[in-house]
């Protein structure tokens, strides 16, 4: 048993706790709140931070091991040494304080399945598998002949294209064969992607449908990856759960998210991040053309739904390995003081990377991110208030404590 001792407790919804407290019993919370209320606990671990809060969540993320934005690296790199790179990267997010990762395409599954079996050091990983697009979308490698990239989705997994109802069932039930806890779809072009536009919708509404309506019979959610509004209100027709980046969420389209109760994750850290070092990085010169167009629009569209009182959780869109790296994993925390930025309160941003978080897992979601009896033990400890400055998080040195499911993974030297 564990004992956390905190100047400030910030329960992930709610409002912060002067002198907390909050108690460990194996995987499980068993007391949060104040000091002078907690049990006793004579033979408990005693640990004393200047801040407790839930383990974070980073929503949308990649493990794809590569060090480049360029998405055809991923073709030509040996997928072993991939893995390898993600191997780490799983280790630096679970100490930069994000106890669990809902990875949107990439080589989650497999990461997930190594974390679980204690092979690998990692937060909680919910993988989508390969991210689903029509021939042609934003999940193809359109400099390469499509039957090879075909084939390539066959062999390692990360990408894959379906037309028609009968080709999107069967690679609904090919990543969900795989261990895929959710579905990730293209509902619109993108960024990377080389000749589609992010306005332009993928996907027929009955494509989206089918994928939306198996996925639901194995309880999965998808999560939609979209930029243009047709992309976004056909994605909510069909009944996603999430809507990625959103950038031309309008007033209808939260409106619309509002009614279904769909959450965005708008991964405002990637569009920073490329807008500064992406031509230095590597960024395609086409995907740096697409990125600023959509950059001011995205911004708007974040303040707008946080306005119109749509749920955000939080998410970086990261895919990148090694602290050379444009957007690589450890950075995750970025993202917090950009959701601040387009309107949320510090608090709301803590909330939006843990107890909003889960929510987007739909059926699939653990109890977790809420600092409370009967939650998952995922419970960070941290040098300062992030209620006063969240950009303290962004920092991993000053996340000295990280416990996940009760054990303790981080802690000072």
């Amino acid at each position: 048993m564990d004992r956390i001792e905190a100047r400030v407790l910030i329960p992930g919804r709610g409002e912060p706790v002067a002198n907390g407290c909050v108690v460990l019993d194996g995987a499980t919370i068993s007391y949060a709140g104040p000091s002078l209320e907690a049990p006793a606990t004579p033979q408990a671990r005693v640990y004393r931070v200047a801040a407790v809060m839930p383990g974070m969540w980073d929503c949308h993320g990649h493990f794809l091991g590569t060090f480049t934005p360029d998405l055809a690296e991923l073709a030509r790199a040996d997928p072993l040494v991939l893995a390898m790179r993600v191997a780490r990267d799983a280790r630096v997010v679970l100490d930069a304080g994000f106890t669990s990762v809902r990875e949107v395409g990439g080589l989650g599954v497999s990461v997930a399945a190594a974390i679980a079996e204690g092979t690998v050091a990692g937060p909680a990983v919910f993988g989508a598998g390969a991210v689903l697009s029509p021939t042609g979308g934003h999940a193809d490698l359109h400099m390469y002949p499509s039957g090879w990239v075909c084939d390539f989705a066959d062999r390692v997994g990360i990408l894959r294209q379906c037309d028609g109802i009968s080709e999107c069932l069967r690679a609904v039930r090919l990543q969900l064969r795989s261990g895929a806890r959710l579905i990730k779809v293209c509902a619109s072009g993108g960024v990377l992607s080389q000749v589609d536009h992010p306005i332009h919708q993928q996907f027929s509404d009955d494509e989206l449908s089918a994928i939306v309506d198996e996925a639901a019979r194995a309880d999965r959610v998808v999560a939609a990856h979209c930029q243009g509004k047709p992309g976004i209100m056909a994605a909510l027709r069909a009944g996603v759960r999430t809507i990625e980046h959103g950038a031309y969420l309008d007033e209808e389209a939260a409106a619309a998210m509002r009614e279904c109760g769909a959450l965005l994750v708008p991964t405002r850290f990637i569009v920073e991040e490329f807008l500064t070092y992406g031509t230095a990085a590597g960024l395609p010169d086409y995907a740096c053309r697409k990125l600023a167009e959509i950059a001011d629009q995205h911004a708007a569209a974040m303040a707008l739904a946080h306005e119109r009182g749509v749920p955000i959780a939080a998410g970086t869109d990261i895919g990148r390995s090694g602290p050379k790296s444009l957007a690589h994993w450890g950075q995750n925390a970025l993202e917090l003081p950009l959701l601040v930025k387009a309107g949320l309160t510090p608090l709301e941003a803590i909330e939006a990377a843990t107890a909003t978080a889960p929510l987007t897992l739909g059926p699939q979601a653990p109890r977790a991110g809420v600092l409370q009896a009967g939650y998952d033990a995922d419970v960070i400890g941290i040098v300062g208030n992030p209620a006063d400055d969240v950009s303290i998080l962004a920092d991993a040195d000053n996340i000295t404590h990280v416990w996940k499911a009760g054990e303790l993974v981080k802690s000072p030297s």
